[in-house]
């Protein structure tokens, strides 16, 4: 189990509550993108396994579309005609989310921002983590096996989503940082396998010589894999995520390393919180997991699949 518990020392709290009485049986509305990216999966797993040890319960909307603004907004105005006791959500879109959110807050009803902030309205607190450090890590680590040397290719996410703006930039960070090393082309992926596969394979056929590959998520990260395996050709690949996928790809060598954005702890704390809200128990405005980095080193602090973990207790964590 990965031990988060000293990385959170920098998170803001608020002054604790005592002597309240709370009931369970919470229901839970769970938010996410889509169903294509497996850091998702891992979220929900994590807000599943929250909820069973607090005596809750949650109900997931995903966009059968991946990242559909129309669907998420549609789901919200379902979701507040049924009066979930609260709401865990990751926003497809920042900005395009405000309507959605200030339908929930009139509503009354507690709502938890996880892994890309909104843009506005109130929320319980924040719980995500730092794209850009995490990005920069990853990309560090690349640039130092890499020797400082080679030409590299950025995967972004979904342009103008002020997430994959973090990581892009993390990565460019970790790039002008060495003289040696070339960005050749920096070009969106959307966060899913198929497009980081198709896009690679273009940048494959424009540059005879791609030392590096650096993908803002692990899907697209697996995409590039394939594209090189297919062309019969090598680079050093980073993603984002830390997810089952990558470690696989990195214990069989095919994946230099993952920034690990800790998509089942963010499940985990995102709904304790919620929860803890409701129950009127002191939760920190923002609980943010600072980078780490999964690779070859620390492959045995990863190596177990998020249906196969558990929540740690709060207490143990967020001090």
């Amino acid at each position: 189990m990965k031990n988060y518990q000293f990385l959170l020392t920098s998170a803001v709290f608020l002054s604790f509550a005592s002597g309240q009485a709370f009931a369970d049986g919470e229901k839970i509305a769970v938010f996410t993108k889509n169903q294509t990216n497996p850091y998702f999966q891992a979220f929900r797993l994590g807000s599943d396994s929250a909820a069973k040890q607090m005596n809750a319960s949650t109900t997931h909307y995903v966009p059968t579309k991946p990242d559909s603004i129309p669907e998420q907004l549609g789901a919200i105005d379902d979701v507040i005609v049924k009066k979930p006791t609260g709401i865990v959500l990751i926003p497809v879109d920042y900005k395009a989310i405000n309507p959605g959110v200030k339908k929930i807050n009139d509503a009354g009803i507690p709502v938890v921002n996880a892994t890309d902030r909104a843009e506005s309205g109130n929320f319980v607190n924040w719980v995500g983590a730092d794209d850009f450090s995490t990005a920069n890590a990853a990309g560090k680590a690349l640039v130092k096996a890499l020797n400082g040397q080679g030409n590299v290719v950025i995967l972004e996410g979904v342009r103008g989503v002020i997430g994959n703006t973090n990581r892009v930039n993390g990565f460019k960070k970790a790039i002008e940082e060495a003289p040696g090393i070339k960005l050749l082309a920096s070009q969106p992926g959307n966060y899913q396998r198929l497009q980081g596969l198709q896009v690679m394979e273009n940048l494959l056929q424009t540059y005879p010589k791609i030392d590096g590959v650096m993908a803002a998520n692990d899907a697209m990260a697996s995409g590039a894999i394939e594209a090189l395996e297919g062309a019969n050709r090598k680079a050093l690949i980073v993603g984002i995520n830390g997810s089952k996928e990558a470690v696989e790809a990195i214990k069989a060598g095919k994946m230099l390393a993952s920034g690990d954005a800790a998509p089942f702890y963010q499940g985990c704390f995102a709904t304790m919180s919620l929860i803890r809200s409701i129950r009127n128990l002191p939760v920190p405005k923002e609980i943010v997991f600072p980078p780490m980095v999964v690779e070859k080193a620390t492959l045995a602090n990863y190596d177990v699949a998020p249906d196969k973990q558990t929540c740690p207790a709060w207490s143990t964590i967020v001090k």
